[in-house]
């Protein structure tokens, strides 16, 4: 009998892992593509390489009040998933056909992105207030489903 940790929570732990690198003050995220079992890229939140982080900057979305999911433009950072396309991008990896493990739930740019990337699944652990990420994804008929937040995480 097989005692080992499942692949999609091997992948998701390792997704919660990543996060703890984000130097985002409202909401660690990591993520990672993974193709035939293999970890392609990772990325978390945060600010451009070599810029200032929020953590010692403070939060703009917070001093404004602007709720989750809303106005992304104010924002110093980066997501993890569009960091995880970013870092593929610069090693010359394609994402193509990659199963996107992300700890929270793409927004609607993130989900746009993914969809053009032609990623063949996303799995997260925590939902995000994005309809529209929904129904693009959807609509682009690329499944995406929720998968219980790791224990240890």
């Amino acid at each position: 009998m097989d005692n080992r940790i499942p692949w999609p929570q091997y992948f998701m732990s390792i997704a919660y892992l990543v996060a703890e690198r984000s130097t985002c003050l409202r909401r660690k995220v990591g993520a990672l593509a993974v193709k035939d079992k293999r970890i392609l890229a990772t990325g978390y939140n945060g600010a451009p390489a070599g810029l200032t982080h929020c953590l010692e900057l403070g939060c703009l979305r917070e001093k404004l009040g602007i709720p989750s999911g809303q106005r992304h433009e104010l924002c110093r950072a980066l997501h993890a998933d569009q960091n995880v396309i970013i870092q593929a991008a610069i090693h010359g990896v394609s994402i193509e056909g990659a199963d996107i493990f992300c700890t929270t739930q793409p927004c609607i740019l993130c989900a746009k992105m993914l969809i053009n990337c032609r990623v063949r699944a996303i799995y997260f652990a925590e939902g995000y207030p994005d309809e529209m990420s929904r129904e693009m994804l959807d609509e682009a008929k690329i499944p995406y489903s929720r998968l219980e937040k790791p224990a240890d995480a």
